[in-house]
């Protein structure tokens, strides 16, 4: 789905064609008021006396993207006060540290674009690209530093997620470990991590129970994980027209993500599937190929029913949460997670 042009809220609807529903005008409304709120503080906070890095940081800031983050952070401070300022420091503080990310994903990825533009690292070079990151991550420390110690020994933990799990997944699996597991580990710590801050920001700072804080941690949590899941099946089972997406990206950098694992964990698995699987795939003959003898797996049919069960936790975690519009968007985030794979 396209950004709509002015709106910070590109994941916000009230028909649920944006992924979240929100039925309540009063929380819709209130979303939207601080998503503005962090989206002034973001370009406010990526200013400096050297011009040129301003401009390569707003290179992404402008691309737009989901904002999906600090979208949560908001509805998670829907358990106590919204309108806190650290609430809105927070959830821009965990976007920049988002967006340092794909700076530096992009460097190792080689990729040449992102969110639609010439990536920073093809419009100028790598080196602009990882400092422009590491500026990113320079200004969300001055700005954690406001909201105490106690957020800055929280997010250093993130940082080191954030980073074991890049490395991890640059590693790969040790031979004593379960490649499985190991891949929701790498999963977790590139993607889950920060989203579960983002819920535990938003309904600290917001002064909510101690109780709701750790829910809220936890489904943070379980939806970064879930997230990566769903686009681990997109990947294979949906066609480019429907998905946005050009099938059969992982195949052709050589990632192996969760249906290719259960697939290869499937002693009946074609030998021809387990030939394509082991190296990156460089023709789209083959690609085709492997695509199809995936879509036909247990792999895919075993990752669909991994999805669903992260999609349950979640929604025993909502459950211990107060009936409030809020909990009621979180719960159709989750339904929309699920049903983009269908």
């Amino acid at each position: 789905m396209s950004r709509p042009a002015g709106d910070p809220i590109s994941e916000l609807s009230r028909d649920g064609s944006g992924g979240i529903y929100i039925a309540d005008e009063a929380l819709a409304d209130s979303v939207r008021q601080g998503m503005a709120r962090v989206e002034r503080l973001l370009h406010e906070s990526v200013q400096s006396e050297f011009e040129f890095a301003t401009r390569t940081s707003l290179h992404l800031v402008e691309a737009g993207g989901k904002r999906f983050r600090p979208l949560f952070t908001l509805l998670a401070a829907q358990f106590g006060d919204p309108a806190a300022e650290e609430v809105i420091k927070s959830a821009a503080v965990i976007e920049m540290i988002h967006l340092a990310t794909l700076y530096h994903d992009d460097v190792m990825d080689e990729a040449t674009m992102r969110r639609g533009a010439t990536s920073a690292n093809a419009r100028w070079d790598n080196s602009v690209a990882i400092l422009t990151g590491d500026f990113l991550f320079a200004q969300a420390s001055r700005l954690i530093a406001d909201l105490g110690a106690q957020a800055v020994r929280q997010m250093a933990g993130t940082f080191e997620a954030l980073v074991t799990g890049q490395m991890r997944e640059t590693v790969g699996v040790p031979g004593d470990e379960d490649a499985i597991e190991f891949y929701l580990k790498v999963i977790y710590e590139k993607t889950g991590s920060l989203i579960a801050t983002a819920g535990q920001f938003g309904a600290w700072f917001s002064g909510a129970d101690e109780a709701h804080v750790r829910a809220l941690e936890r489904i943070g949590r379980i939806l970064g994980t879930a997230f990566q899941i769903s686009d681990d099946i997109i990947d294979i089972a949906s066609p480019a027209n429907e998905s946005g997406k050009t099938p059969g990206t992982d195949l052709r950098e050589g990632v192996r993500t969760l249906p290719m694992l259960y697939a290869l964990a499937d002693a009946g698995a074609d030998p021809r599937l387990r030939e394509l699987l082991a190296r990156p795939l460089t023709s789209d003959a083959e690609v085709d190929e492997a695509l199809e003898l995936l879509r036909a797996s247990d792999g895919l049919t075993r990752t669909r029913a991994t999805l669903d069960e992260y999609a349950d936790d979640a929604r025993k975690e909502l459950a211990s949460l107060p009936d409030i519009p809020a909990r009621e968007a979180l719960s159709t985030l989750f339904d929309y997670v699920v049903a983009r794979t269908r």
